[in-house]
């Protein structure tokens, strides 16, 4: 028999009817109440137009208070939220609405007129929906874990991207996984800057309404807004990759964060360790954690306990799951696996994924890393970015790391480059701070790589391509 849960808004709304579940920069503030009676409302207008279990409606918006309200009406419908990065262009759009078999598509009000071109039998705008009469329909009262409740579709940097299906129970698991990690106080507020359509932004709107906890919604990430957040608004706990990070230490300068501040969740990728230790003697808390769209979100994060005596480490993995290292070299370091109730049980739609990346119960992440003698995480590459120089491996994040130490350079990538001798040569993009040369760089840079490592290529660039949450792109650095 399924296991279920009560509807995990309609719960939190019984239960603290007046607590307040979102704040907006412009001081407004929805209760959970408030919330659970707009997408009660919105489900049934869904309904009137043909809404229902098992329905795919894809989701095509900014970070909006709409945005959640749609995604929870789909819940009370039994429907699958497909939600889609605002950033794609049509094709890329097409193919994934087509892929998920999306029969509805919602957008946000200031979109709707670009989204002629993409095709979909429905395409209502959230302001279209709220314009419509209710539909008396029996709305979900329990949640099955086992149902599906979102589709997020992977970047697709190699060959075309996959549907990442989220039941409620990775959801569920993950929100528990994290808070026995990291604790949750009555005065927690999170703050949301990473996009809704991505799973980071995504599970902390769900762990907010399983914990009882606010978020603090942005549109996106803007240092000065954000900034001001974190100085007056009492957050607590903020999601970051490595970019925003930079940016809002550069933006503190030598002031310090208020003591309510107890957490940068730090993901998108192994983090430079100058970074990190920076960060630490600044009384900055980033906890390092690796995760990736088929977990939920995060499925190993580095523990308050533990973040000062192993800085650079991702942590164990959450209590729900498990991470091994499978195939390591002479080094430790292989391909990492992962298992457990808040990993997804599949692709939509693709057989062919589903039995190359599962092993077992095991999903292989694609992901190299080693665990050190006491079973602590170091994430090291994608297996996908990982450079093979005459049969040497390279990591790009470590020369990314060693480079970020200088003080003259704001941002750095490092991608390969195929070569007639070595078979690819590392080569690096460079988004200065301060005036510098190629040659200081080299010169920097053998006092701390083996000679095999060092950049072959250096280029001056304005700004490195990056993803909606802010996250290097390697692949992009020789296209841009």
């Amino acid at each position: 028999m399924a296991e279920t849960i009560p509807h995990w808004l309609s719960k939190q709304a019984d239960l603290t009817p007046n607590g307040i579940a979102i704040e907006l920069v412009t001081g407004e503030e929805i209760t959970f109440s408030q919330l659970m009676k707009d997408s009660q409302t919105f489900a049934r207008k869904l309904a009137q137009i043909g809404v229902g279990k098992g329905s795919h409606a894809g989701i095509l918006s900014n970070n909006h208070v709409s945005m959640l309200t749609a995604i929870h009406a789909l819940s009370y419908l039994g429907a699958v939220g497909v939600l889609l990065n605002t950033r794609l262009t049509t094709v890329e759009l097409n193919y994934q609405v087509e892929d998920a078999e999306v029969s509805l598509l919602l957008t946000s009000n200031d979109i709707k007129e670009a989204v002629n071109e993409i095709k979909v039998p429905l395409t209502y705008s959230f302001a279209e929906v709220d314009a419509l009469y209710e539909k008396e329909v029996p709305l979900v009262q329990d949640l099955n874990l086992e149902d599906p409740f979102s589709i997020i579709y992977t970047s697709g940097t190699t060959g075309f991207p996959k549907g990442v299906i989220h039941t409620y129970g990775n959801h569920w698991w993950n929100a528990m996984g994290s808070v026995l990690n990291l604790g949750l106080n009555k005065e927690d507020k999170w703050l949301i800057a990473l996009p809704l359509f991505h799973v980071s932004g995504l599970s902390t709107s769900i762990k907010s309404i399983i914990y009882g906890m606010p978020i603090f919604l942005m549109e996106k990430f803007d240092v000065d807004k954000v900034h001001d957040a974190i100085m007056n608004k009492g957050i607590t706990i903020i999601s970051v990759v490595t970019l925003m990070v930079q940016r809002l230490m550069k933006r503190l300068g030598s002031g310090s964060y208020p003591p309510e501040l107890r957490c940068f969740l730090l993901g998108g990728g192994p983090a430079p360790k100058p970074l990190l230790e920076e960060a630490w003697k600044r009384n900055v808390p980033v906890y390092q954690s690796y995760g990736m769209t088929e977990t939920s979100s995060q499925i190993a994060t580095l523990s308050p306990n533990d973040a000062l005596k192993k800085i650079g480490s991702a942590g164990k993995a959450l209590f729900p799951a498990k991470l091994k290292i499978h195939a390591p070299n002479k080094n430790g370091i292989g391909e990492i696996m992962v298992k457990g109730p808040l990993v997804t049980k599949g692709y939509y739609k693709n057989d062919k994924a589903n039995e190359t990346s599962f092993i077992d119960g095991w999903l292989a992440t694609g992901d190299l890393g080693y665990l050190d003698e006491e079973g602590f995480l170091y994430v090291v590459e994608r297996q996908k970015d990982l450079i093979i120089s005459g049969g040497e491996n390279i990591y790009p994040s470590e020369i990314e790391s060693v480079l970020s130490g200088m003080a003259q350079i704001k941002e750095v990538g490092v991608t390969g480059k195929k070569d007639k001798t070595w078979g690819q040569i590392p080569i690096a993009f460079v988004v200065k701070e301060q005036e510098v040369t190629v040659s200081e760089i080299v010169a920097y840079a053998e006092k701390r790589l083996a000679r095999y490592k060092l950049p072959k290529e250096i280029y001056f660039v304005d700004a490195l391509p990056r993803n909606a949450s802010n996250k290097l792109v390697r692949n992009r650095l020789l296209k841009d």
